[in-house]
């Protein structure tokens, strides 16, 4: 019989192994026209509810591409934010696209058709050709409330036209000022669950001079002996213009994971680097 303790490790366990990932459509990203904006975003959001990305991914505005991508991270038990082609222009497939991988079709959704509605009628001025939401172009509009059948609507505050949301999948617009703050709606309401869960941490430390294929037996060996932690290693050639320890090549060595886990593991790291014969420049208070 299981207690209610083991019980509740269990569930949290399973929280805490969702994994966040980032999908960015458009060729205007992989062209070099725009540059992506979505990324750096998510990761702030994330940290500041104790959560982390684990993959993210550019794609093209290609039918196939996007069909093919959804497919796959339909089938994970991931949390996916998609940004861009969820507009009425020819190149945004992102809706339809997003049907076809789930093996259904897109309907306008009732309350999408609303909002976009009002949205038609505050923008006419009081133009009543304008407001006429029969004209070919208002009904062209609401194009953009064509959801995949069972989608849930994604709030939009810039100027109400929504993403939507279904099997832990999130649409957004490929603008930073619209999908920012639906980015931060969608984690607040629906996964406020899992923030904070792990009590994540990092710590980290420059080596002067430091070779990664000398650092690199220690750097297994710690996270051999220390399950949940892991070890990073960022090189770099320096920068002049920099000064100090930042002049000269070094490497930042460093470890994260869970908090409770950390404080052995950077005592046994510290420990082995000082062995091999570097020296260690803090970032941080050991």
């Amino acid at each position: 019989m299981i207690n209610a303790k083991e019980n509740r490790s269990t569930n949290v366990s399973g929280l805490t192994s969702r994994r966040f990932g980032l999908i960015v459509i458009g060729d205007e990203i992989l062209s070099g026209r725009r540059q992506d904006k979505h990324l750096s975003k998510l990761i702030e959001l994330l940290s500041e509810r104790g959560l982390s990305l684990s993959w993210a991914k550019y794609v093209a505005d290609d039918s196939e591409q996007i069909i093919d991508t959804l497919k796959e991270t339909f089938a994970s038990n991931g949390i996916v934010f998609s940004t861009g082609g969820i507009g009425a222009t020819p190149d945004d497939h992102t809706r339809q696209c997003a049907a076809l991988a789930l093996g259904t079709k897109t309907e306008l959704h009732q309350t999408a058709k609303e909002l976009i509605a009002g949205r038609i009628q505050s923008m006419s001025e009081g133009d009543p050709i304008k407001a006429d939401l029969n004209t070919p172009e208002n009904q062209h509009r609401f194009k953009m409330g064509e959801f995949p059948i069972g989608s849930e609507i994604i709030p939009n505050p810039y100027n109400q036209i929504p993403g939507f949301r279904i099997r832990d999948h999130h649409f957004l617009p490929g603008f930073p000022v619209m999908a920012s703050p639906m980015m931060a709606w969608c984690l607040d309401h629906h996964y406020h669950a899992l923030f904070h869960l792990d009590n994540r941490s990092e710590r980290s430390f420059i080596v002067p001079k430091g070779i990664e294929s000398t650092l690199t037996p220690l750097m297994e060996r710690i996270e051999a002996s220390f399950p949940g932690v892991k070890v990073f290693s960022l090189p770099s050639v320096g920068d002049a213009t920099s000064g100090g320890v930042y002049a000269d090549r070094h490497i930042e060595l460093g470890i994260k994971g869970n908090t409770v886990l950390l404080e052995s593991a950077w005592i046994a790291l510290r420990a082995g680097t000082e062995a091999l014969g570097y020296e260690i420049y803090d970032l941080s208070p050991p």
